[in-house]
């Protein structure tokens, strides 16, 4: 599967890419939202072959995408979608990325592209997202995308021993395809995002 926005390309992982996510998940900048203190050659590889292992899944429930930069093809973090219930059409989306590149509109791009995978080619009806509360980047990631704050969970989790509260945002199909239609007026086009499998 290939995902093409307007910048980026966003497409299936392969074994060689651990070593530019093993670059990008031991940056201190990214450390501080995640359980781990740091990464080893051994965790990510395991990490990558999730991804790998999921590609062949029938059917297949979880596409988690390599973010590349179209000019280049530099691999800067990852975005995907996992169904959590077929008969509910219902699934969460998750994103990664390089903190070089943050503050740039990436994580934003890359996850309207997998939104727009959710509800037009997978059929999704609800779609929703986690982050933990002190992550305030992704959660404006999440508004500008048009999901709702739907719930602040206390305490939710504990992270490098303190314990931190989790936010769920959720955008519903409709809520998506008026707000994909009010984007198409204002700019007199679509959102220029092709996907091919």
């Amino acid at each position: 599967m290939i995902l093409e926005t307007s910048r980026l390309l966003l497409r299936e992982f392969d074994e060689s890419d651990w070593e530019r996510v093993l670059a990008y998940q031991s940056d201190p900048l990214y450390l501080p939202y995640y359980h781990w203190t740091e990464r080893s050659e051994e965790h990510v590889k395991a990490f990558v072959q999730m991804f790998l292992d999921s590609q062949k899944e029938r059917p297949r429930t979880k596409f988690q995408l390599a973010i590349t930069l179209q000019t280049n093809g530099l691999l800067i973090g990852n975005c995907g979608i996992r169904i959590n219930n077929p008969l509910l059409r219902e699934a969460n989306i998750g994103y990664e990325l390089d903190s070089q590149f943050w503050g740039q509109g990436y994580a934003t791009e890359a996850a309207q592209g997998i939104l727009q995978l959710g509800f037009q080619e997978l059929g999704m009806h609800r779609i929703w997202a986690n982050t933990i509360a002190k992550n305030k980047g992704s959660a404006n990631v999440l508004e500008k995308l048009g999901m709702r704050l739907e719930a602040r969970e206390l305490e939710k989790d504990y992270i490098k021993g303190q314990w931190v509260d989790s936010l769920t945002y959720a955008i519903l199909d409709w809520e998506w395809h008026r707000k994909d239609e009010m984007s198409d007026e204002r700019s007199g086009a679509g959102q220029g995002i092709d996907i091919s499998f």
